[in-house]
């Protein structure tokens, strides 16, 4: 048994002056953390309680528009809020399709924002991890990998990032308040998580101690809430992580393209923006020509980490599939398998 102080602060900055300490770590609902630490996987010497700091459990409507949802907030609150779900679909949809609801009941944005891989071998203290234990190398580069990255690895480390939430954070700009000792700042959700490269132990731009307090969704992504979905590839229909998921928003005008929006996820280490694949789109007829030269874009650099070849393929025709559902438009009503290529739409879709 590892022992560890535990802490309750009343505050942020108690709280973050405690998780400055070495070996210190938040714990807000611990639906991650708890099962890390019961597999002896991390062995933290403090759990700084932030479960309680009502500052946290906010979701705001800000007057330039933006919506400030606290990192305290629980996914399932965060899914079914009315003007979230009108005005930020993808989002709701890929809460939804997330864990159990169970689970979506209990955890929070800012742990889903910061959960660890999934990768079995990060999970089994007997196997060699760089991302556990630098130096170790990774066994998952000659094991079980079919369900490990095929963009943005390295030699070091294949594993991916397993959050539904973040993929559509990813695409439509969603912005994360961080707090530390050295004050406030903000991160763009695209940049908050880090490839491996060398250093897969370092999964994050966070510092020691910093902690996120909230997520901001822009009143930009509003225009996409008409032509907006996420869907995802899993091996059971629910209550699994996704093998690949895409978060696609458009704004069409006159049958045409003005504005598109497209991130993947279950193939990196983070949620992965194809820019260049939105940059193709602008302007172009919403055909089925036109996504797929926007699926090759997206994966132009994909290669195989090992037993995953597969996943690239798959990549391509759910980039397609995605680009489809968001061009026939958002439903009315969320679908009963949420996220889920293989479930009918409900209700009538928006007009294009």
């Amino acid at each position: 048994m590892n022992r560890f102080d535990y802490v309750k602060p009343a505050s942020i900055a108690e709280a973050i002056a405690a998780a400055s300490q070495p070996g210190a770590a938040y714990l807000a609902s611990g639906t991650n953390l708890l099962d890390l630490m019961k597999g002896n996987v991390v062995r933290p010497a403090r759990l700084v309680d932030i479960s309680r700091l009502p500052e946290l459990n906010r979701i705001e409507q800000l007057a330039n528009g933006d919506v400030r949802i606290g990192a305290l907030v629980r996914n399932a609150d965060l899914a079914h809020h009315a003007d979230v779900a009108r005005d930020f679909p993808a989002v709701a949809e890929a809460l939804l399709s997330g864990a159990s609801a169970q689970l979506r009941n209990a955890a929070t944005v800012g742990g889903n924002l910061l959960q660890r891989t999934r990768c079995a071998y990060f999970y089994e203290p007997a196997s060699a991890c760089n991302k556990r234990k630098p130096g170790t190398g990774c066994d998952a580069l000659d094991g079980e990998n079919s369900q490990h990255a095929v963009l943005g690895w390295s030699e070091a480390c294949i594993a991916t990032n397993p959050s539904d939430f973040c993929v559509p954070l990813a695409a439509f700009d969603a912005v994360v308040e961080i707090e530390g000792k050295a004050g406030k700042r903000e991160v763009a959700l695209e940049a908050l998580h880090l490839l491996p490269g060398t250093t897969p132990e370092r999964e994050t731009v966070l510092e020691p101690g910093e902690m996120i307090v909230a997520v901001r969704l822009p009143a930009a992504a509003r225009s996409f809430a008409k032509h907006a979905r996420y869907l995802k590839v899993r091996e059971r229909n629910s209550y699994a992580f996704a093998v690949v998921s895409v978060a696609a928003g458009l704004v069409i005008e006159n049958g045409a393209i003005k504005q598109a929006r497209l991130a993947l996820g279950g193939v990196a280490a983070k949620p992965w923006r194809p820019r260049e694949a939105e940059a193709l789109l602008a302007g172009q007829p919403a055909d089925a020509s036109a996504f797929q030269r926007a699926a090759d874009a997206a994966l132009a650099g994909a290669k195989p980490s090992g037993d995953n070849a597969y996943k690239i393929p798959l990549a391509h025709n759910l980039i397609v599939r995605a680009l489809q559902a968001a061009h026939q438009g958002t439903p009315a009503r969320m679908p009963a398998l949420p996220a889920s290529p293989f479930s009918s739409v409900p209700g009538v879709l928006h007009d294009a």
